[in-house]
């Protein structure tokens, strides 16, 4: 009796390209962080970008870095140089990207660049996730709102 095998099709060439949104399946934390970074306010990110006078390369759209710059953090990588290569080899990082891949300087630029405003970005993206029921606050201690916290962490 003979060999049954799939094909192997590694060399097929697509008839359409393959939608991003097919790489992931539901529920998956990227997807969720897409919904998150839209409904942050940006305000911050934007306002510095308005200063410019246009001339120059066109940067990466604000909302892309700062779903690889989220999602880098919630999975622990923190490296700009990681999440680079995140985006060529890791299936979340490409669907963040849009399929686009910044290069590290340019991550590491962005982060610097908007280092206050990611921070206030980063709060407001743990409430959205604590209001999800996303957030478990006994591994966060010291960032626990005081009206959920244990009576002896309010001591100093």
């Amino acid at each position: 009796m003979g060999q049954n095998f799939i094909p192997d099709t590694v060399n097929q060439t697509l008839l359409f390209p393959p939608s991003l949104h097919d790489w992931l399946p539901d529920g998956h934390l990227a997807r969720f962080l897409l919904d998150v970074v839209s409904a942050l306010d940006l305000s911050a990110v934007y306002t510095s970008y308005q200063e410019k006078d246009g001339r120059g390369q066109a940067a990466y759209a604000p909302e892309m870095m700062i779903r690889l710059l989220l999602y880098g953090y919630a999975t622990g990588v923190y490296s700009s140089r990681k999440i680079q290569t995140h985006t060529f080899e890791d299936v979340a990082f490409r669907y963040l990207s849009g399929d686009q891949h910044p290069d590290h300087a340019t991550i590491a630029e962005f982060r610097k660049r908007h280092l206050e405003a990611l921070s206030g970005l980063f709060t407001q993206a743990l409430l959205l996730c604590s209001e999800a029921g996303l957030v478990n606050w006994a591994m966060y201690p010291s960032t626990e709102p005081r009206s959920r916290r244990a009576p002896a962490s309010t001591r100093r």
